[in-house]
């Protein structure tokens, strides 16, 4: 089986396409320096050539490069391109899309069934990339990803922003209203590989977070990771970002985190 994977050096595209491997997949990742994503006809003849099994599209405009109007190109019109190459070519399409899709203003946990509501930014993006990919290819599985966590920084993942905030503050201010959604980034690639294989078209939600909020999350993660941040508790806005899909059957934090309730 071969699978081929855009986004591949990104924060779960690198850990996706390992765990590929791992599972006796040959990966053939899209580097979009080889093979532009401004002309159709040339990624419709790389997909032939490369003829794979299913594609997984993470990639997104992380990166500007000067490109007009590039993130919308690479979040909106890329997706969309692909959608109907795959469809037409009858090969599976999987598209990682975001819980930013819906805006602060409604409160989740959301499932497959909420109607996204995000109306600027890369969550307007994702949220318009995913009517289109319906459209183009109503065979599509579409996944909403939460916040990642990884075992170390490099990536942009949730300690990332941890450290970040060390560096630049000495201490972390952490919300006690704020209810992300997240998963490891462990499990998160884990179930994508499952649902490529085993899950019918339609759109799932990945989300680890059973009704932590982000103070414990990082007191927890603080503790795993030798307890070296300064980690102050806040209240802010009453925030929950949570997804919920009793499809998936997705591992809690708790299998990875010793969580206690400490607010």
């Amino acid at each position: 089986m071969k699978a081929l994977v855009t986004g591949s050096r990104g924060t779960v595209g690198s850990i996706l396409c390992e765990q590929l491997r791992a599972n006796h997949i040959e990966v053939i990742t899209w580097d979009r320096q080889e093979v532009s994503i401004n002309d159709y006809q040339i990624m419709e003849d790389f997909v032939k050539a490369v003829n794979p099994d299913m594609i997984y599209h993470l990639a997104i405009a992380s990166k500007p490069t000067g490109t007009q109007n590039e993130t919308w190109k690479v979040n909106y019109e890329w997706p969309g391109e692909l959608a109907w190459i795959y469809r037409i070519l009858n090969i599976q399409f999987i598209f990682t899309s975001t819980n930013l899709v819906f805006s602060n203003y409604t409160a989740g946990p959301f499932t497959a069934t909420s109607i996204p509501d995000a109306e600027a930014g890369y969550g307007f993006e994702k949220r318009k990339a995913e009517e289109r990919i319906v459209y183009q290819n109503p065979d599509a599985i579409i996944v909403r990803l939460g916040w990642q966590i990884g075992n170390d920084s490099g990536s942009n993942n949730m300690i990332d922003y941890i450290n970040q905030q060390i560096e630049k503050f000495d201490e972390v201010r952490a919300n006690i209203n704020w209810l992300p959604a997240c998963s490891f980034l462990q499990d998160t690639c884990g179930k994508l590989i499952e649902i490529g294989l085993k899950f019918d078209p339609g759109m799932y939600m990945i989300d680890s977070n059973r009704g932590w909020n982000f103070y414990e999350i990082v007191i927890a993660l603080n503790r795993s990771h030798g307890n070296h941040w300064k980690v102050i508790p806040v209240e802010e806005n009453h925030i929950d970002t949570r997804m919920t899909d009793e499809r998936l059957s997705m591992l809690p934090l708790s299998n990875r985190l010793e969580l206690r309730s400490l607010v």
